[in-house]
């Protein structure tokens, strides 16, 4: 009798705890979305930073995601190593759209034929996301 009284809080607790593990937090999975956008730049996969774009992505004063590629593609081209350090990162879910994040940061891209940077530009962005079937997608990213 004393076995079933505690094992049926141990199942209730175990179901409660699998079932958190089972829903993903937003916030969690927005700021992961941010570190594979930083990763795919850095491993110059344009193939994988296309598909984080969402189908309207824009970027400046109506850039699109053909310029987008095009882009990359000249860049990692250009350079061996490219490499995304955010200085500062800083990601929110709109409280009262809970699809629509928002990323800050200040980063610093460079780009290298060898180990010495060639170039390196410090930029101000700001990327807005989208959640999209259980994704976070790039809609509008803009810089100074």
């Amino acid at each position: 009798m004393y076995r079933r009284s505690l094992l049926a809080p141990l199942l209730l607790a175990l179901a409660f705890t699998l079932s958190a593990c089972g829903k993903a937090d937003p916030q969690a999975q927005l700021e992961a979305a941010v570190q594979k956008l930083q990763d795919n730049l850095e491993a110059k996969d344009t193939s994988a930073v296309i598909d984080q774009l969402d189908a309207g992505f824009q970027a400046q004063d109506g850039l699109d995601r053909d310029w987008a590629r095009k882009t990359m593609t000249l860049m990692f081209l250009r350079y061996a190593s490219v490499k995304v350090i955010a200085v500062t990162r800083k990601s929110s879910i709109d409280p009262t759209a809970p699809q629509s994040g928002l990323t800050q940061a200040q980063v610093l891209v460079t780009g290298a034929q060898g180990l010495i940077p060639e170039r390196a530009e410090p930029y101000s962005v700001k990327l807005e996301w989208r959640y999209v079937s259980d994704d976070w997608k790039l809609t509008r990213l803009s810089w100074d």
